[in-house]
């Protein structure tokens, strides 16, 4: 069932456009690094909990959107390979430089898939 890495950031509302910019110019590379699918979602419908939430999580202030994206790949070792790829091309260093949110407040992980319905 592959591999998925998961991330939540809070993206200025100002940014949207810029993050969309910075999306589709790193995708791609991450393609090329393995991934069969990256999938971007700007928060739409994203509740205040009454014990944590995915606002909390990041820390998103009034003037930020909480942002949910994935990439799948097909195992694990894949995965793997290609975060040691992105950690050494100069192009992933580049985008890096130009991130229109806080990257301090990202929260991700990598997940095994336990069902796939």
């Amino acid at each position: 069932m592959g591999y998925v890495d998961g991330f939540v950031v809070a993206v200025p509302a100002a940014n949207k456009d810029s993050y969309l910019k910075l999306a589709a110019k790193v995708a791609p590379l991450f393609r090329e690094f393995g991934a069969t699918r990256v999938v971007e979602c700007w928060g739409d419908d994203v509740p205040d909990g009454k014990v944590t939430d995915f606002r909390g999580a990041v820390k998103a202030t009034e003037d930020e959107i909480v942002v949910f994206s994935w990439i799948e790949y097909p195992s694990k070792e894949i995965r793997d390979a290609a975060v040691q790829k992105m950690m050494s091309d100069p192009r992933m260093k580049e985008i890096g430089e130009t991130m229109p949110f806080d990257g301090k407040r990202m929260i991700f992980g990598g997940f095994a898939p336990i069902l796939d319905a």
